[in-house]
């Protein structure tokens, strides 16, 4: 059987979706730091270390969370993880920038590095979700779903994974767009380029 998207999740707009489902939303006019810990707290996520992370790490977690939090019973430690965005860690490289350019009283502050990068992201998620598996973390210019498809087929059809946790976790100081999804071989929304583009 071919992988299907089984469950998805976006969050963006001020706005937390779940298979097509509205579940939370933010005041429209907060930034992105009040609007990701609303979500925090609005569903309970109850993960210590997240008010440590970045931005980009708080995305992350907040959606593969939302996303997994029902089916944590099910998912196997097989389970891969394949992300994508844009901006890498660029909010935090900005913050560095700012504290290192300050003349000549300025430090660089090790409390922008505690919690960043794109693979402190999907380490976060393996830990929390106990996935002893394959992950990656992928910067492309936009959401490239030719690539995504590709590689998660590959994983599974080579035995690598059981099934793939994909994304496109974009954060760009108050711009941001999480999609987040799964795919397995289950019945499900067919595993397509259209599907993925009109899903995001």
């Amino acid at each position: 059987m071919k992988n299907n998207i089984i469950h998805y999740c976006n969050i963006k707009n001020s706005e937390v979706y779940l298979d097509g489902k509205k579940l939370y939303e933010g005041a429209g006019e907060e930034d992105f730091s009040s609007f990701i810990k609303g979500v925090y707290k609005n569903f309970n996520l109850d993960y210590p270390k997240f008010y440590k992370m970045d931005g980009l790490c708080k995305l992350a977690i907040a959606s593969s969370s939302i996303l997994l939090e029902d089916l944590k019973d099910e998912i196997d430690p097989d389970m891969a993880i394949l992300l994508s965005n844009k901006s890498s860690c660029i909010d935090v490289d900005l913050k560095h920038l700012d504290s290192i350019s300050q003349g000549e009283e300025s430090y660089a502050s090790p409390a922008n590095f505690v919690y960043t990068l794109p693979n402190i992201a999907l380490g976060e998620i393996s830990i929390k979700y106990k996935l002893r598996s394959e992950n990656s973390f992928f910067i492309f210019e936009g959401f490239n779903p030719t690539f995504m498809i590709e590689y998660a087929n590959s994983l599974t059809q080579l035995n690598k994974a059981s099934s793939v946790l994909c994304g496109w976790i974009e954060l760009n100081e108050n711009n941001y767009n999480a999609f987040m999804f799964i795919i397995k071989p289950e019945n499900g929304i067919e595993f397509t380029r259209k599907n993925l583009e009109k899903l995001i």
